[in-house]
């Protein structure tokens, strides 16, 4: 249905806008708020039948060309235009090009959405599943013809798919903040939850960032993964492949040492690290959830008995999150409250301590040759500064001596002037081969240790060994309200390992968050304390 030119009455004044009936209301909503600068939690839209809602439909209320609407609402701080106008990459030269890419873009907080921006920033950190959702067709599209896609989207398998590939396009193409509205109204028709109002009636009630991150992490699931020639692995879903984990659960009584163990096993988008009085360590808070007591039935003392139950992962996904439970739900306030106890967290993970032992046998000797790798590629990081510092030093002393005096070889108390040559000299017991080749090699040594059943796992962790590439934080004293923010490792973003600071995305506030103040993000208090945290498996 083509757009219509309607008009809208605030306060006396008559403003002409465009209706499209094929999009939201709440993109209508949008419009309105950019023409009057009434907030969208206090506008209310007089249409037939009452107040247009977000879930409302526009063939019902069957709007027409030239028709008037009443909105009404106290107008804020009207809506300010950009100091620049937004340009896209193709219309920049080389040095706007360059600067855009430097500094990724944020999300607009469209009314308690921070939870939602967190989320999608913090998977930007997983370059693979931007690549897998922007080669995801739904199936049933492929036989249609272009002009028909846009009436089918409505029958769309998996819009959230479809939404988000649209939405991380628009983050890259962009140079500014990005409106996320169409996304949003996505996720809330496939997650009622996130569509729930405030208690107080006036816009929307805040949501929990992990809770999205699951809700999006399993609607993800649908997502096709990488397909290797020559391998016959079960898995064939990105999430399967690159965020999934199993954890196998053994179950024995001390009531009855004859029970034969009982043994379960289950795929886990993340792992829980419990924070309790004596929980200061990420480490000991996921040692403590996988190890419990729990009190069940016993088949062979026909009883309840106590049971010690033992969790350890026997497949480690190349991105492991780790949710730190710090909301839990108190008896005596009949209320959920957030947990503040500072508990630290590692920028590299060691993971093989909460694998089974069968799996890490299999990634031992990988892992310990891989930290071998490290400290060698650390030397030789050092060595190529240390050289380059020198040779700058050298040229610089060459030049200053040649300029005063080139006849004069004699420094003022009689000796040579060998600065230059020792220099040099030093310069040729440091000299290295380039990276790629100890690169190549290194790579070669590692590939040798690996378990065939590893190496034919695609999407697998090879080594256990873990950086850490995002965060989300939880900013706030109560577990219903306060802020969300998203920190991505900047090397996540451009893949470059010199990058070493992070980008802190407070909504469309977006900041380099120098490397040294990840540990602010520990907890203690109501500033922003790790909730959850995403690792990348170390590459070989």
């Amino acid at each position: 249905m083509a757009p219509l030119k309607v008009h809208i009455k605030h306060s006396g004044n008559k403003y002409d806008l465009e209706l499209d009936p094929d999009k939201p209301p709440l993109a209508f909503k949008e419009a309105v708020y950019q023409s009057t600068g009434v907030p969208l939690d206090r506008m209310k839209i007089m249409v037939k039948g009452g107040v247009l809602k977000d879930d409302s439909e526009w063939k019902k209320i069957g709007p027409k060309e030239g028709q008037t609407f009443m909105v009404v609402g106290a107008a804020g701080e009207p809506p300010k235009p950009p100091e620049e106008p937004v340009k896209f990459l193709e219309d920049m030269n080389d040095t706007e090009l360059a600067d855009a890419l430097g500094m990724p873009v944020g999300l607009t907080n469209l009314g308690n959405t921070c939870y939602m921006s967190a989320t999608v920033q913090a998977l930007r950190a997983i370059p693979e599943l931007q690549s897998a959702l922007t080669e995801f067709v739904p199936h049933f599209l492929l036989f249609f013809p272009a002009e028909y896609l846009g009436s089918l989207r409505s029958r769309d398998p998996n819009p959230i798919a479809r939404s988000l590939r649209d939405l991380y396009a628009a983050l890259t193409r962009s140079t500014g903040g990005v409106m996320p509205l169409a996304f949003l109204t996505v996720l809330r028709d496939a997650v009622p939850q996130f569509a729930e109002r405030s208690g107080s009636g006036n816009g929307y009630a805040q949501q929990d960032a992990e809770e999205c991150w699951t809700q999006l992490t399993n609607r993800l699931r649908d997502v096709p993964g990488v397909s290797v020639p020559g391998t016959s692995s079960s898995r064939t879903k990105f999430i399967d492949q690159y965020m999934t984990g199993t954890l196998v659960r053994t179950l024995t009584s001390p009531e009855a040492p004859d029970e034969p163990p009982s043994v379960s096993e289950e795929n886990v988008l993340k792992v829980e690290c419990n924070i309790t009085g004596t929980v200061n360590f990420m480490h000991s808070g996921i040692t403590e959830a996988l190890n419990q007591t729990v009190v069940k039935q016993s088949p062979t003392l026909g009883r309840e008995a106590t049971y010690n139950s033992r969790a350890r992962l026997s497949r480690l996904p190349s991105y492991l999150a780790i949710h730190m439970v710090r909301f839990t739900w108190r008896r005596d306030i009949n209320k959920k409250a957030k947990i503040m106890r500072k508990v630290k967290f590692p920028n590299e993970f060691d993971a093989l301590d909460i694998t089974t032992d069968e799996l890490r046998e299999k990634m031992l000797p990988v892992a310990r040759k891989r930290i071998e790798v490290e400290k060698a590629r650390d030397e030789r990081r050092k060595v190529r500064i240390r050289t380059r510092v020198a040779v700058t030093s050298s040229q610089s002393t060459s030049t200053n001596i040649q300029s005063s005096n080139e006849a004069n070889t004699q420094a003022p108390g009689g000796g040579d002037v060998e600065m230059n040559e020792s220099v040099q000299e030093q310069h040729a017991d440091d000299e290295l081969r380039p990276e790629e080749w100890y690169r190549e090699q290194e790579r070669a040594d590692l590939e040798a240790l690996i378990d065939p059943s590893i190496k034919a796992d695609i999407g697998a962790s090879q080594t256990g060994l873990y950086d850490l590439v995002a965060i989300i934080t939880h900013k706030g004293a109560a577990a219903d309200s306060g802020h969300y923010i998203a920190f991505v490792a900047r090397r996540a973003l451009s893949g470059k390992e010199e990058d070493v600071d992070w980008i802190k995305f407070d909504d469309d506030k977006v900041s380099v968050f120098p490397v040294e103040k990840l540990a602010t993000l520990d907890g203690g208090g109501e500033d922003s304390a790790a909730y959850v945290l995403l690792y990348k498996s170390k590459d070989l």
